[in-house]
């Protein structure tokens, strides 16, 4: 016998159940599993109440559900026999009649819970890696981007980078933090933060519902114990302000960029990484400043630092050095920016590895503070803090830099072992 689909159909297809009617299951089945396995005639064979057992040309079976809906005949596949036996296939069927007796699509409602299994399935590090790509490229540096990876890859991966981010709860957040909170809490605090916002990005994707395990206020705070309570602060190690004119002075006797790079950075009591990476573009020296771009600033804003008569005529050392004013002041080997660690070497040279070029920050706010009468909200602004609240900083427009100019001469002339005249900044006495 030839297979004609149409005729098939048309022979065997009975009564199908309307959308949103009562079960119209038929009185007895009209299949059974024998009759299912012996079967090869090419078409579809009812059963009852919707359900049939399709059979191709090739003697391929699956099971189909039909019904109308507005007149039209509708209808759905529920798997190959192979896969799904009659009492199954009839299970199925039973499911679907009562969608339908309830006014649902039964594909609708199958395409729903697929796409709720492919959301159950996908890992928090597949989440955190989404995230990642969607971020990274509002980060300002590949340091931060390489941090979080890394933490992430290190502390929380292990534990929950298999688990579906759904499925992540206190248990699993804390397996990941418990071990290292006492012995590396600054890391562990970071991670726990980092956790959180996979979480929370996973919540507004709606990979997740409920609260945040990984949350510290109201939830973590009550089972571990407070950061500040179990770890001391570290600070960059700095040197005492009163010892920078003998620092200066030996500091000027060294050879090479990485020398010159760390004088620059004392005397504009700038971010080692500002200094790396600055160009020429960025210098006018026709008004001794130095403009330093949003984008390479921690604050996220750019930052005007005034340059003083020694850090002009720095530049002006190294300014032979350019190839370019898009060019690198400090250039390193091969024209490339110079390392973090350039400088650190350059102390360690010097016998004074225990510095670090950010604590010089440190020892500017000292000896501003202690050794000033210049406002404190002059003095972070030097150090490109971010002073008060948004309002606040909405009516501050204004970064005070005749006032730091000022200032900056007078460090200039403190780190040099000269006085600053009363005129330029008055200065406290010393005791």
């Amino acid at each position: 016998m030839r297979y004609n689909p149409h005729h098939s159909v048309g022979k065997r297809v009975g009564k199908l159940p309307p959308s949103g009617g009562k079960d119209q299951l038929a009185k007895a089945h009209t299949l059974t599993a024998l009759k299912v396995q012996r079967t090869t005639e090419a078409g579809r064979h009812s059963d009852g109440g919707g359900l049939y057992l399709n059979v191709t040309a090739t003697t391929a079976k699956s099971w189909l559900f039909m019904w109308k809906k507005d007149g039209k005949r509708r209808e759905m596949g529920l798997g190959s026999l192979k896969a799904v036996s009659l009492a199954d296939a009839r299970q199925r069927a039973t499911e679907c009649r009562k969608q339908l007796a309830d006014g649902l699509d039964p594909i609708n409602e199958r395409d729903a819970a697929r796409a709720a299994s492919a959301v159950t399935a996908i890992t928090f590090e597949q989440c955190a890696e989404s995230y990642l790509a969607s971020q990274e490229a509002g980060w300002r540096n590949a340091k931060h981007r390489q941090q979080w990876r890394n933490t992430l890859a290190t502390y929380a991966y292990p534990f929950l980078g298999k688990i579906p981010v759904a499925e992540v709860g206190t248990e699993n957040v804390l397996a990941a933090l418990s071990p290292i909170w006492a012995t590396k809490t600054e890391t562990a605090s970071r991670v726990r933060g980092r956790i959180e916002v996979i979480l929370d990005f996973a919540k507004v994707k709606g990979l997740r519902q409920g609260e945040n395990p990984a949350q510290w206020r109201g939830h973590l705070a009550h089972t571990l114990p407070a950061k500040a309570k179990i770890a001391c602060v570290e600070h960059h190690a700095a040197l005492p302000f009163e010892e920078l004119p003998t620092f200066m002075k030996a500091l000027e006797g060294r050879a090479g960029i990485g020398a010159l790079a760390l004088r620059f950075v004392i005397l504009t009591a700038a971010r080692s990484g500002e200094v790396r990476l600055a160009t020429w573009a960025e210098i006018d020296l026709e008004k001794n400043l130095w403009i330093v771009p949003a984008i390479r600033m921690k604050a996220g804003r750019e930052h005007r630092v005034p340059l003083s008569v020694p850090a002009v005529e720095l530049l002006e050392h190294v300014k032979p050095l350019s190839v370019g004013p898009t060019s690198l002041i400090f250039p390193g080997l091969r024209g490339k920016a110079l390392s973090d660690m350039s400088l650190t070497a350059v102390m360690r040279r010097m016998q004074r590895g225990e510095l670090t070029a950010h604590g010089f920050r440190s020892s500017f706010r000292d000896w501003a503070g202690d050794h000033t009468n210049i406002s404190r909200e002059v003095i972070e602004a030097a150090l490109s803090h971010v002073i008060g609240d948004k309002a606040e900083q909405a009516y501050r427009r204004g970064d005070a830099l005749d006032k730091r100019r000022a200032l900056m001469t007078a460090w200039a002339d403190f780190i040099a072992g000269e006085t600053a005249g009363d005129n330029v900044v008055p200065l406290r006495a010393t005791s």
